[in-house]
C-alpha cells in the first residue's frame, strides 16, 4: 500500500484542493498518512499571497529533498499558488522536485502521478483549466464541508498576486456543486462553507444561476444544516444577496468583506472599486436589515507610500463601520503585482511592523466590543470540537469544555463532559472575551 502525505499551507481553497487530490490519488492505490516521513509521495499545496508563506514552502521541501537521498524512490510534488507563478523555475531550484503542479491543474493530477512514477519530471502550469470531473472527496473529519464554487479574481488589485496565480473568474458547474453538498451532507457535516476569491461573481452556465440563485437551491435541501459564503467583494454585494440572506432560514448571518484600507487615496492606489463612503453604506445596510449581523474584513499595514495620516483612517474606519473581527497583514510586495514595482515608495520594515502592531490593538478591542453585545443573550451553537481533561485531571481550561460557534460565526467555550460535536444546542453567554464568548448550556 503506498502512502500519501500533502502538507497544506494558506487558505480554505488550499485545502479543499488537497482533499480533492487525496480522493483522486486513492484510485492511484495511495493512501493518506498523516506522517510524512513514512509516505512514498510528498505533496506541498503552497500559497504566495506573502513572501512569508512562499519561504515556508521552499524551506519544507528542502528537508524533503534530503529525505529523497535515503528513500531515492520518494515521489515530490510542489502545487498550489507558488508552484503557478513560478513554474519551471521549481525545477531548477529544487531538482528533487519531480512534479510541479499548477492551481488550474489539479483534476490533472492522476495521469501526471503515473508519468513521474516512470521516471518523469513535469511542470503543469498551463492557464486553461484541466476540466472537472464529478470526483471522490476525502475530507477532513469535522463539522465544516468547504465547497470551492469558484476561483480566479478579475479586479487586479495592485497589490495582489490572486490573478497571476488563480487565474481569471471562472465558476463552477452548478451541479457539481449541488451533488458535492448532498454528498457531504450525507457525510455527516452540518455546515456547508461556499467558497470563492470572490464569491459573490458566481455565474452557472444558465441564465439567472447566481450566488442568491445557487444558496436558494441548497437551502431546499431538506435536513437541519447551516450555509455560509465567502469571499465578498464589497460592490458584489446586491440588494437580491442581502434579501436572500434574510429570506432563507439556513443561510448564516455573517459577511466576510475585506476593505483593505480605511483612507480614499490608499484604497484608489490599491485599486480598489470603492470609497469610504461607499463600503460603510454597504456596511450600513447590511446592518439595518440584519439583526445580530457580523462582519469581518481585512486590512493591510504598510502599504507602499501609506502616510501615518493615511494609516489612522484605516484605525478610524475599524471603530465607525464597528466591525466584528478582521484579518490583518503587513504589506508584502509580490513578483508580478503593480505596487511591487513601487520600490521608492516602500517602507520601513519597522514602520509596517509598528503598524501592524497598532493595527492588531485596535482589532483586539474591536472584537472584545463585538463580543459584549451578546453577554446574557440565548444562542444556538453548533457544536465544533470537545477538549477534555488530559490524564492529570486538566487541560489548558482546567475543565471539560465543548466549542462551537453562533450563526454569526461567534466562536463559544461552554463547560460540558460530554462529546456532542455535530449537535446543535442553546445556550446562554454569561460572559464575553476577545476573541471568544463563554456559555452554558440551557437545559
Amino acid at each position: 500500500m503506498k502512502k500519501v502525505y500533502i502538507e497544506v499551507m494558506g487558505c480554505q481553497m488550499n485545502k479543499s484542493d488537497a482533499e480533492r487530490m487525496y480522493g483522486m490519488l486513492e484510485f492511484l492505490d495511495y493512501y493518506q498518512t498523516d506522517n510524512p516521513k513514512e509516505a512514498d509521495l510528498l505533496i506541498i499545496n503552497t500559497c504566495s499571497v506573502r513572501q512569508l508563506s512562499e519561504d515556508k514552502a521552499y524551506s519544507a521541501i528542502g528537508v524533503w529533498g534530503k529525505w529523497k537521498k535515503n528513500k531515492p524512490d520518494l515521489k515530490i510534488v510542489f502545487a498550489g499558488c507558488v508552484a503557478q507563478q513560478a513554474g519551471e523555475n521549481i525545477l531548477k531550484r529544487a531538482p528533487y522536485v519531480d512534479l510541479v503542479l499548477g492551481t488550474q491543474r489539479v483534476y490533472e493530477l492522476p495521469e501526471l502521478i503515473k508519468r513521474i512514477e516512470a521516471g518523469e519530471r513535469l511542470v503543469s502550469v498551463d492557464e486553461i483549466p484541466y476540466e472537472e470531473s464529478d470526483i471522490k472527496i476525502n475530507r477532513v473529519k469535522s463539522v465544516n464541508a468547504w465547497i470551492p464554487i469558484m476561483e480566479g479574481c478579475n479586479n487586479f488589485c495592485t497589490y495582489c498576486i490572486v490573478p497571476y496565480t488563480r487565474g481569471r473568474e471562472r465558476s463552477r458547474k452548478s451541479e457539481l456543486i449541488i451533488s458535492e453538498v448532498k454528498k457531504a451532507l450525507n457525510e455527516g457535516f452540518k455546515e456547508i462553507t461556499l467558497l470563492g476569491q470572490n464569491v459573490d461573481s458566481y455565474k452557472g452556465e444558465n441564465e439567472g444561476e447566481n450566488l442568491s440563485w445557487l444558496l436558494r437551491q441548497i437551502n431546499s435541501i431538506e435536513g437541519k444544516f447551516r450555509i455560509r459564503f465567502v469571499t465578498s467583494y464589497p460592490t458584489d454585494i446586491t440588494e437580491e444577496l442581502i434579501d436572500t440572506v434574510i429570506e432563507l432560514d439556513k443561510v448564516c448571518e455573517y459577511f466576510h468583506i475585506p476593505m483593505q484600507s480605511g483612507d480614499d487615496y490608499t484604497l484608489k492606489k490599491m485599486n480598489r472599486r470603492y470609497d469610504y463612503a461607499t463600503y460603510k453604506k454597504i456596511c450600513d445596510n447590511i446592518r439595518s436589515r440584519i439583526p445580530d449581523v457580523t462582519i469581518t474584513s481585512d486590512f493591510i499595514a504598510g502599504f507602499p507610500g501609506e502616510t501615518e495620516e493615511q494609516f489612522e483612517n484605516t484605525l478610524k474606519a475599524m471603530t465607525e463601520l464597528e466591525l466584528d473581527y478582521s484579518n490583518t497583514a503587513a504589506y508584502s510586495p509580490r513578483e508580478k503585482t503593480v505596487a511591487a514595482k513601487w520600490v521608492d515608495l516602500y517602507l520601513p520594515e519597522d514602520v509596517k511592523t509598528e503598524r501592524l502592531a497598532r493595527l492588531n490593538e485596535h482589532n483586539r478591542k474591536c472584537c472584545l466590543k463585538s463580543n459584549q453585545k451578546y453577554v446574557g443573550r440565548e444562542m444556538e451553537v453548533l457544536i465544533e470540537k470537545f477538549e477534555g481533561v488530559n490524564e492529570s485531571g486538566v487541560n489548558d481550561r482546567g475543565e471539560n469544555i465543548i466549542t462551537g460557534r453562533t450563526r454569526n460565526n461567534k466562536i463559544v467555550h461552554i463547560p460540558y463532559d460530554k462529546d456532542i460535536t455535530g449537535e446543535f444546542v442553546n445556550v446562554k453567554i454569561t460572559s464575553a472575551r476577545t476573541w471568544y464568548l463563554r456559555g452554558e448550556m440551557i437545559k
